[in-house]
């Protein structure tokens, strides 16, 4: 079939909409037609280099939500017509990881940035012109219809609204997980968040949620630090990390935030130093956001990592286990205690793609959204 989709055909480039070549789903995958998909930064860093992907060009997006339309052969658990939500990392229930309990580091996920269906390189479900086109996660959200691997998609309740729905699929599930647990956040905590996006809005919501006592919240934009503190329940916010560090250690006779989220949105070494700085003796950092992949080396004091005791955690889809964390944070959404509608800032049509990713640069979004 044909599907209207968004690709970046060269890195660095930008994400233009062109035409595909969809095929139908084979064994064990599903066809979604989309209703909406997220404006996630990851995705801008795909179309930067900073990610780099094996093919191009790629169709992006990796946060969505959206009906099924076709089920493929020897599927279970899901039906043509259940609403679902993607996981830009598939689980596959079986690998050491999963069996763990770390869904998030599931093996099938080492395909996540090839384009192609996973367990074959050769093998492409999207074409433009007869040429293969990757799909970003393995499920590229930035198209009207899309074919997936049915170990891709979670089944959610048809009365849940789709556009808030798909936010789960990353921002909320990476920030709200940093939180509760990578950080590992207890009630009467001191966090710091450090950039307010949509990720770092959901670090300062599950910090909240999990009893922290103070949830300080750092942006250089004055609108972000307001829904922080409006929306979100941090207690606190400041335009930068040294003014946070200070508040955080007036609280706490001098010792510092007992943990501290990074989701940066272009994270760098300097950032996470910074971070590492502000939070105590014994203290953890909890680092989400991404930088240059060549970047390398921290500018931290390893006399201050060591004789301090402090921890520096990463955070791949905040540790969740997408299987059961979807439904969780639906639940918790349902009942008016996770805050989605909130967090959509603009919905975009799928030909205003490039205005979205101006916006996210411009700071004037939480969450920008495409609605098909």
């Amino acid at each position: 079939m044909k599907t209207r989709s968004a690709i970046v055909r060269q890195v660095p480039g930008k994400y233009e909409v062109v035409e595909l070549d969809l095929d139908e789903p084979r064994e064990g995958e599903v066809l979604v037609r989309m209703v909406a998909a997220g404006l996630c930064h990851s995705d801008e860093h795909i179309a930067t280099g900073d990610l780099p992907v094996r093919t191009l060009p790629m169709c992006g997006g990796h946060e969505g939500a959206g009906v099924v339309e076709q089920v493929g052969p020897n599927v279970q658990g899901v039906s043509e017509g259940d609403h679902v939500v993607f996981t830009f990392l598939p689980v596959c229930g079986r690998c050491k990881w999963c069996s763990l309990g770390l869904q998030a580091l599931c093996d099938l996920g080492a395909g996540t940035l090839h384009g192609s269906r996973p367990g074959d390189p050769t093998s492409y479900r999207m074409h433009l012109n007869g040429v293969p086109v990757g799909q970003g996660s393995c499920v590229s959200t930035f198209s009207e219809y899309t074919t997936v691997d049915a170990r891709s998609v979670v089944v959610i309740p048809s009365d849940i609204p789709l556009e808030a729905a798909c936010l789960v699929g990353c921002g909320v599930l990476t920030g709200w997980g940093a939180a509760v647990n990578s950080a590992e956040v207890r009630p009467g905590d001191v966090v710091v968040c450090m950039g307010i996006g949509g990720i770092g809005i959901n670090a300062v919501q599950g910090a909240a949620h999990a009893g922290a006592a103070e949830v300080i919240a750092v942006d250089p934009v004055e609108f972000k630090r307001r829904m922080a503190t409006e929306v979100a329940g941090a207690t606190a916010a400041f335009a930068d990390i040294a003014e946070a560090t200070d508040y955080a250690r007036s609280l706490t006779n001098g010792q510092g935030a007992d943990k501290a989220i990074c989701t940066v949105g272009v994270t760098s070494g300097e950032h996470v130093a910074a971070a590492l700085s502000a939070v105590r003796k014994a203290g953890t950092l909890v680092v989400v956001g991404l930088g240059p992949r060549g970047d390398k080396g921290l500018p931290i004091s390893v006399d201050e990592l060591v004789l301090f005791q402090k921890r520096i955690q990463g955070c791949l889809f905040g540790a969740s286990r997408p299987l059961s964390d979807i439904p969780m944070a639906l639940d918790l959404y349902r009942s008016g205690r996770l805050k989605l509608d909130e967090l959509i800032t603009t919905r975009y049509s799928l030909d205003d793609i490039a205005k979205g990713y101006e916006d996210m640069y411009a700071g004037v979004n939480i969450r920008g959204l495409i609605t098909f």
